[in-house]
């Protein structure tokens, strides 16, 4: 009888570029990738999101700007068969894009939003309602560039490490 393996030991005796490959969907940030590459081996999970959670804590507007070349609008679907794509359309499955004024309401905020600050709006829309996305979009147009940045930068950092989490489940 063989035991069977664990998502982080396969990870950690894994070929650099496989262990990449696993962990690149997260976010498109290849010095964040290398980073947590790079600590293998890991004796846990936790260990794991740790180290991940704190080379996610250097971001800057940088970072990003690069990050956020992988992610659709809210209320867009992400084109394409990438792992990205896939987790984007996965995360975003509570917005309900047959609720017309909703999906308008959501266009009109995004397009105020990318006048204003220059960039799509980035929120963790797993686990929230497109009615909540909504509601923080709208918060959010009211933040100044600065608090705004870092509220971007922090809901990067949750999407990354739930996608981190998703990739070892």
């Amino acid at each position: 009888m063989q035991l069977a393996r664990s998502p982080l030991t396969d990870f950690n005796n894994a070929e650099e570029q496989d262990a990449q490959r696993l962990v690149s969907p997260c976010v498109a940030l290849p010095e964040w990738v290398n980073g947590v590459v790079a600590g293998r081996p890991y004796d846990s999970f936790n260990e794991l999101l740790d180290r991940a959670a704190n080379l996610a804590g250097g971001w800057d507007r940088q970072d990003l700007e690069l990050a956020l070349s992988a992610h659709p609008r809210i209320g867009e679907q992400a084109q394409g068969g990438s792992k990205e794509a896939a987790l984007s359309r996965g995360e975003q499955s509570a917005v309900d894009s047959q609720n017309t004024v909703l999906s308008l309401a959501l266009a009109q905020g995004n397009a105020e939003y990318e006048a204003k600050f220059g960039r799509v709006f980035l929120i963790r829309a797993k686990g929230r309602s497109g009615e909540e996305i909504l509601a923080e979009l709208q918060r959010r147009l009211k933040n100044s560039p600065q608090q705004e940045e870092a509220e971007a930068l922090e809901q990067l950092r949750q999407i990354t490490l739930l996608r981190l989490e998703g990739a070892f489940a």
